[in-house]
């Protein structure tokens, strides 16, 4: 936020030293226009102008929202490249060709792209293009762009290359894993089959014999063994499905930080100007100290607290699920909560505690 003289004014007709009124939402009614003192705002930060102006809450809306989403995007990337370190620790290297690089892909491709059009949108003086206008363009009418639309040159051949990149990623997460796995436990199943029949031409037809007396228990022992082609492309198939729809609905979830933001404001802003100021515009002694109390209470009780626990369970919802099913798998080794082991000198440390408890108590006792 900047300091005052970097704010706006509010001019009236052609003056050139700002004479309205200092509170810029008596501008209009005086007649006058805001605008900067040195013709262009600052580069970075919010202006004061907005505070109590008719646009204020559509404006803020539209930059909460755009950085929500670009929270949520880089979120969601910071959690794919913890899938790149654990595919890196167990040296899956599968993964990271055929899950990895293709989810990259797909999520940067369309949200990734969204990201860069809101930054460009940002630090491009006099842009107008309409984004929701761009996104949907950009599938549904791919390889063109109209002026609502146009921010940058080359823009439709870039949006055409990222959607077809898009397109591509998603039978690359789908096929090229079962696949590759399955090469795998062919090729070892071969090399086993040819293993026992060496041994059995060395053993015999005694050995043979026995060992179709045992098949029983040896062909279960195989089942369990099997590769499972269906099973893995099933579980392959659900997991891609998860990714691609929930890189939108995932992405949308963040928008619950806009969601809160906007609650949040919004409720101190009506304890502030409708509690405390009301009550020091009273000119009441009494009116203004209740409406201190009320408002300190409010203040402490719902924005301090409920505003607080709400916001840190939401967060927590969004590194749940958002964040960690990015990488998390659950097949690891079974949680073990942290406990203490006795030990000789933890017992003689609680022995000595309890000697000494008991010989505080024991003079207490004796000076009563």
């Amino acid at each position: 936020m900047p300091l005052l003289p970097c704010a706006a004014r509010c001019y009236i007709g052609s003056e050139t030293s700002p004479t309205g009124p200092t509170d810029l939402r008596d501008c209009s009614h005086a007649g006058g226009h805001i605008k900067f003192p040195g013709g262009e705002p600052y580069p970075f930060g919010v202006d004061p102008a907005w505070r109590g102006s008719k646009t204020e809450l559509p404006y803020l809306n539209s930059v909460k929202m755009k950085m929500s989403i670009l929270l949520g995007v880089l979120h969601m990337n910071l959690g794919i490249i913890m899938s790149l370190f654990n595919n890196s620790y167990f040296r899956d290297y599968l993964s990271t060709w055929c899950e990895f690089v293709p989810q990259m892909i797909f999520l940067n491709g369309l949200f990734g792209y969204l990201c860069f059009l809101i930054v460009f949108k940002w630090v491009t003086p006099n842009c107008f293009a309409d984004l929701y206008h761009v996104l949907i363009a950009m599938f549904l009418d791919p390889g063109t762009v109209d002026k609502t639309g146009f921010l940058f040159t080359g823009q439709a051949g870039l949006q055409v290359l990222l959607l077809l990149l898009c397109l591509v990623a998603v039978p690359w997460m789908l096929l090229p894993k079962p696949l590759i796995l399955k090469s795998r436990a062919d090729k070892a199943k071969k090399a086993g089959g040819e293993y026992h029949r060496m041994g059995e031409d060395e053993e015999g037809h005694a050995a043979a014999s026995t060992s179709q007396g045992d098949g029983g228990h040896g062909q279960g022992h195989g089942e369990h063994g099997e590769f499972e082609f269906g099973e893995v492309m099933v579980h392959q198939m659900i997991h891609t499905i998860e990714f691609v729809l929930g890189a939108v609905s995932n992405t949308a979830s963040y928008l619950r930080l806009w969601a809160l933001s906007l609650a949040h404001s919004q409720l101190s802003g009506v304890f502030y100007e409708r509690v405390l100021m009301g009550a020091m515009q009273s000119n009441n002694t009494a009116a203004i100290f209740i409406g201190f109390f009320v408002w300190a209470l409010a203040t402490l009780g719902v924005l301090m607290v409920m505003e607080s626990l709400s916001a840190f369970l939401h967060a927590l919802r969004l590194h749940w699920v958002e964040f960690q099913n990015k990488f998390y798998r659950g097949t690891g080794h079974k949680f073990t909560p942290l406990r203490l082991v006795p030990t000789v000198w933890w017992n003689s440390c609680l022995w000595y505690m309890i000697a000494l408890l008991h010989a505080s108590q024991t003079a207490c006792a004796m000076c009563m």
